[in-house]
């Protein structure tokens, strides 16, 4: 039975939320994420699961590094497809916007940002150049968030716990 009940979720708080989510991620996925498996045990979960699993990295990655760096971590065009269709379902529609452009840019360098020293290549490539305004304006974005991309899986969850289930 899953912790994110009706009540548990109206008498918690965002952060109290937060961590029922992740355990509830953790629960039923049971896969790592840098496994190959991650994208098929992920498109096994319920709609709000499955997004918030394929955004997990992003928001990392945005609080870390940048959206580019993202690409380069997770080098995979399948859960840069999900990563984008999780932000849509999760209501962050600017944000998937943002993932898509900047996934059709890391796509020119695809196979420098699938090397294995990608990460010296990109520190003043054209890519991170060009990645510049799109890094900006994903910033700008989650700023206002009081926990970036999960922010959003709270309030998807408080108006759609049936698609947690």
């Amino acid at each position: 039975m899953s912790a994110l009940t009706k009540h548990a979720l109206a008498s918690s708080t965002g952060e109290q939320v937060f961590d029922l989510i992740t355990k509830e991620l953790d629960h039923r996925l049971g896969v790592d994420r840098s496994s190959p498996h991650f994208v098929r045990a992920l498109r096994e979960l319920p709609p709000g699961l499955r997004a918030m699993a394929a955004t997990y990295e992003l928001d990392v990655s945005l609080a870390l590094n940048d959206l580019g760096w993202h690409f380069g971590n997770w080098h995979d065009v399948a859960l840069a497809e999900e990563t984008a269709a999780g932000l849509e379902e999760l209501g962050a529609t600017e944000l998937a916007g943002l993932s898509r452009q900047t996934f059709g840019l890391a796509q020119q360098y695809w196979s420098e940002l699938g090397a294995a020293n990608w990460s010296e290549w990109y520190h003043g490539s054209p890519l991170e150049k060009a990645l510049e305004p799109l890094n900006e304006q994903a910033w700008s974005l989650l700023q206002e968030k009081w926990n970036g991309i999960f922010s959003y899986w709270v309030a998807y969850t408080r108006l759609q716990p049936e698609r947690m289930e």
